[in-house]
């Protein structure tokens, strides 16, 4: 079988090139307050990844949102975290970084997680909330719902609204079928037309009400009938859990 292309749902550099369409990928635009959990992450100003509020000051999102080309990681400082609003351009309440955790094992599409650290806390409201750790892997079939400000389809435009889509977590062989399968991966499916894209990296997965994973790659495209690639929550909970505490 030929070799797949694994592409990182990496965000920067994104320039709207085709018509609005408001649907993320097959998916719906969000509504206010539905994922109060959900935060823009934005580099020198410019969206680059989405992310989630897992306490007042910290927030869950991927290693490669936040290193450079070298796995150098940036400067906190030039991070900023928009929580609160559907649009990651207005409204909203924005935090500025004080720190930056990088996974020690990073690399090659591995152990792509991260938390960023906030100079400030974030006050709590209906439209501002923390979203609880899965600490058990969802059962294959299970339902997942994804969100994020991702293209709306590979080199597409991206919305204006926050969206969110339904997958199906897969099996261990429905993974290693995409050409990827190593500890701390969850694998998503969906039928074609359906899925995350550049943009939606570090955003979460969550089932019944808890993150269980994080936004990494895609295999050969957005919306291909291949898996997407998350980081798998409850694999790294004490690596999480040993920071936030």
């Amino acid at each position: 079988m030929a070799k797949l292309a694994i592409v990182a749902l990496f965000g920067l550099f994104l320039v709207p090139t085709l018509a609005f369409d408001p649907r993320i990928v097959g998916g719906k635009t969000a509504s206010a307050g539905q994922f109060p959990y959900q935060v823009a992450l934005k580099r020198s100003g410019s969206f680059l990844c989405g992310g989630s509020i897992i306490s007042s000051t910290f927030i869950l999102t991927a290693a490669h949102c936040v290193v450079d080309e070298n796995n150098n990681v940036y400067a906190a400082s030039l991070f900023t975290v928009v929580a609160g609003t559907l649009n990651y351009n207005s409204g909203g309440v924005s935090k500025t970084g004080k720190k930056i955790y990088v996974h020690e094992s990073y690399g090659n599409f591995k152990n792509d997680i991260a938390l960023i650290e906030l100079s400030s806390a974030f006050t709590f409201s209906t439209t501002i909330q923390p979203i609880s750790l899965a600490t058990s892997a969802p059962p294959t079939g299970a339902s997942i719902v994804i969100s994020g400000w991702g293209r709306l389809t590979t080199s597409g435009s991206l919305p204006s609204q926050l969206q969110y889509n339904t997958l199906s977590a897969a099996s261990v062989s429905a993974c290693a079928s995409s050409g990827v399968n190593y500890g701390g991966l969850l694998c998503l499916t969906h039928s074609s037309g359906n899925g995350a894209c550049n943009g939606d990296s570090g955003g979460p997965a969550t089932y019944n009400g808890k993150i269980v994973g994080v936004a990494n790659f895609v295999v050969g495209g957005c919306g291909t009938s291949y898996p997407d690639g998350y980081a798998l929550v409850p694999y790294f909970y004490n690596w999480i859990a040993a920071r936030v505490n």
